[in-house]
């Protein structure tokens, strides 16, 4: 298993959390305090310096009012919007390469 620390699906997550509890409403400060943490601590999770485990992340959850199973679910759904933008990246960059390639050939 790699490290998942400075991977596009880590920053993801990141994301996933930030709007979460935008949309939830609470301050970095409020939702710290729901946690029992000093402000910091959501502010951290938030830059990715701070890692949760699956508990604390459920915890987190509860406090966002979302159900864990919900925030995965969110969360798939921005990996697969993701992947979706980088294959259509690559596709094309695929395409362009070969109308390049095909139009370089022509010269030739």
């Amino acid at each position: 298993m790699s490290k998942t620390l400075y991977t596009r699906e880590h920053d993801i997550l990141l994301k996933v959390i930030r709007a979460t509890r935008a949309k939830s409403g609470l301050t970095q400060a409020q939702c710290s305090a729901a946690l029992g943490r000093p402000q910091s601590f959501i502010s951290d999770v938030e830059r990715g310096v701070r890692r949760l485990d699956i508990i604390q992340l459920r915890e987190l959850c509860h406090v966002l009012n979302v159900s864990l199973p919900t925030f995965v679910k969110l969360l798939e759904e921005e990996m697969k919007k993701n992947l979706l933008r980088r294959n259509s990246k690559k596709k094309k960059q695929i395409i362009l390469k070969k109308l390049l390639g095909d139009k370089n050939d022509n010269n030739v």
